[in-house]
């Protein structure tokens, strides 16, 4: 009886000839990318849903064969496939949601922190990614805050630092807190309350689209008991500020916490010509920010931010195998109260990369510029006799329709576009209508490029 060969067992990516095995397998897979991008053309796949699905699944056959096809062939038919069905936030064209085109740098940084594999949970499996995340950390919250004891903490994005924000607070007042928001809130905020089991969160009215104080100042003056206040510094939908200096005086003046979500505009800090409109930002007590929006970071690249350390202390916990008391006595870093998860990737690294290679005035020059485009698109917009314009933008979120036409006709033309796969398009309901919604993210989004959208949105509208 023959005994068949076993399969010699696969390279891995770390160890001492690591490099070595994931030279030839990236070349495959940089060509790959190369190869979908091509294919597919544009922002996005054409076809709809049921063509991509049909391609995908003739691409992966079976997906647990009996006998694999090598590293190089699944690379190669996969990477292809994933790249030619992607939606690529690096198109100028694709520019629906807060979803951003990770620079270069940030991505090779994210590969080497993949091949490594540290996990933040205990100092044994992450030495210097442990390292590197206490001093991001302490770093970008003294950005935030001037306070001594600043501290933040990485989380997967704005909507798990909105549920730690909301935890803590529970833990510093009890559990009849009741959380108030404006109705321009992210959806994770009143999902955090139901999560945590607190009362209901109440939505305050924001007609035009920012909380007014003086419905804050109504509502807090008519609600017993601990409050925390949810203000946001970059709304979803159309990218506005809450006047934070002034809903923090009334928070302060009722003795209640202020968290601010500025998961979407919190990085706008960096930028001297910008940081103006954040002006009571560092009122909070708690604060969202995300540098997977504009940080230009591989997802996830979250963080919480706090002014004091003191206000993590709930998060600590200890487990025997991770942060044994005899270890921390002797010195280990005990990394559990660092977050609810217990593994978790070194998110930190790629974010670190990041700022040493820009720097302050690269990333500012960054922000600024894709501020500039949504103010040049909104520019053409608003000059084009065939388009309504809905505000000027205050971040990089622009608001728009045709005109003449209806919100059934509107909300056609985005998914016809998707299904051409021509352009990727928001879409936002404001003033009782529906808007169609471009959010700029892209650093390299020229003139051209607006022009170009502006033309094609142009020949679909007005045939």
């Amino acid at each position: 009886m023959t005994v068949p060969t076993p399969a010699p067992t696969p390279p891995l990516a770390g160890g001492r000839h690591g490099a070595d095995a994931l030279r030839p397998l990236l070349d495959t897979a940089l060509t790959a990318l190369a190869t979908g991008a091509k294919e597919r053309g544009g922002p996005l796949p054409a076809g709809g849903p049921d063509a991509t699905a049909a391609r995908v699944a003739a691409a992966l056959g079976d997906v647990l064969p009996t006998h694999g096809t090598g590293d190089d062939e699944a690379l190669r038919t996969l990477v292809h496939t994933l790249t030619a069905g992607a939606a690529d936030p690096a198109d100028p064209l694709c520019a629906a949601h807060l979803h951003c085109p990770p620079l270069a740098v940030a991505a090779v940084a994210d590969l080497a922190a993949s091949v490594l594999n540290p996990s933040l949970d205990s100092w044994d499996q992450a030495p210097a990614a442990s390292a590197i995340e206490a001093h991001l950390t302490r770093t970008l919250a003294a950005e935030l805050y001037a306070t001594p004891r600043a501290d933040a903490l990485l989380t997967t994005g704005g909507t798990e630092a909105n549920q730690l924000a909301l935890l803590l607070a529970r833990e510093r007042h009890g559990p009849h807190l009741t959380v108030l928001h404006g109705a321009n809130a992210h959806h994770s905020v009143p999902r955090a309350a139901w999560l945590l089991g607190l009362p209901p969160a109440r939505a305050l009215p924001t007609p035009n689209g920012t909380l007014d104080p003086a419905t804050l100042a109504e509502a807090l003056t008519h609600t017993p008991g601990p409050v925390l206040v949810t203000a946001t510094a970059g709304t979803t939908d159309a990218g506005l500020i809450d006047p934070l200096t002034p809903l923090a005086d009334l928070c302060d003046r009722h003795g209640a916490d202020l968290h601010i979500d500025a998961a979407y505009g919190g990085t706008l800090a960096l930028s001297p010509r910008h940081r103006h409109l954040l002006d009571g930002l560092t009122r909070a007590r708690s604060l969202t920010l995300d540098l997977h929006k504009l940080g230009w970071q591989p997802v996830a690249a979250g963080l919480l931010a706090v002014r004091d350390t003191a206000d993590l202390a709930p998060l600590a916990h200890q487990a025997d195998y991770l942060n044994a008391t005899d270890d921390t006595d002797a010195g280990l870093p005990d990394l559990l109260g660092r977050s609810l998860r217990t593994t978790r990737r070194p998110d930190a690294f790629k974010i670190a990369v990041t700022l040493r290679s820009l720097g302050r005035d690269g990333l500012a020059h960054l922000i600024d510029l894709t501020c500039a485009a949504a103010h040049r698109l909104a520019d053409l917009l608003d000059a084009h006799p065939g388009f309504e314009l809905h505000a000027r933008p205050t971040l990089t979120t622009v608001l728009f329709r045709p005109t003449p036409t209806d919100d059934d006709r509107l909300a056609t033309l985005r998914r016809t576009l998707l299904q051409d796969g021509t352009a990727v398009l928001g879409r936002a309901t404001a003033d009782g209508r529906l808007w169609l919604k471009a959010t700029l993210l892209n650093p390299h989004t020229t003139a051209r490029d607006l022009d170009t959208l502006v033309a094609l949105l142009e020949g679909r509208t007005h045939r």
